[in-house]
């Protein structure tokens, strides 16, 4: 009995230092900063992100991020000669989730990565309080189409000690909604590998 008690011990240690050693799985949550271009204005959220290494220095990485909404001055214009016909307070809030690689060496207290990821990036505003036909938002295309699909380059840097550590990412998070728009993205915040 006492030898069937050792064999699992060892074996459990064992099992337990090799899946320690390949450190394959990454959680994290994340403080998000996002500047919207459209509306300038700072969107501050949190955030989930998950990651799977596929590779020595690939990892495939998941993140959702919820922006609570920030208020800011909508300007309506008369379609017909481009005058300010309204000025509202609206709020404007975001959600963006987005998907894709990470390159980033496999080992190391101190590592620097890039990543490029694709997803969405949904706008959720106040309802307007003009109903007139003849008037048009400054953020009329943001209204139309509040679901966008985005795409977002970014670099940063990961410090860990053991198995939990802190990442520090930047890029620019561009939705695509008449047009190409460019908004910067900082996210911080602690991450586990196992």
């Amino acid at each position: 009995m006492r030898l069937v008690g050792v064999v699992i011990a060892v074996l459990l240690l064992v099992a337990s230092s090799s899946l320690h050693a390949q450190k394959k799985v990454e959680i994290g949550v994340l403080l998000d900063y996002v500047q919207i271009s459209q509306t300038d204005t700072p969107n501050f959220g949190l955030g989930g992100r998950f990651g799977y290494r596929v590779h020595r220095n690939v990892m495939i990485e998941g993140e959702v991020a919820y922006g609570y909404g920030v208020n800011f001055n909508e300007l309506y214009r008369d379609v017909s000669n481009g005058d300010v016909v309204a000025i509202e307070n609206t709020s404007i809030g975001i959600t963006d989730g987005l998907f894709g690689p990470m390159i980033s060496p496999r080992h190391g207290h101190l590592r620097g990565f890039a990543t490029l990821k694709g997803g969405f990036v949904d706008f959720r505003l106040s309802p307007s309080l003009i109903p007139y036909s003849g008037v048009a938002s400054s953020v009329l295309g943001i209204r139309t189409s509040s679901m966008n699909a985005a795409l977002y380059p970014a670099a940063g840097a990961e410090a860990t000690l053991g198995p939990v550590g802190l990442r520090l990412e930047a890029g620019d998070l561009i939705y695509f909604n008449d047009g190409a728009q460019n908004n910067l993205r900082i996210t911080f915040g602690p991450v586990v590998r196992f």
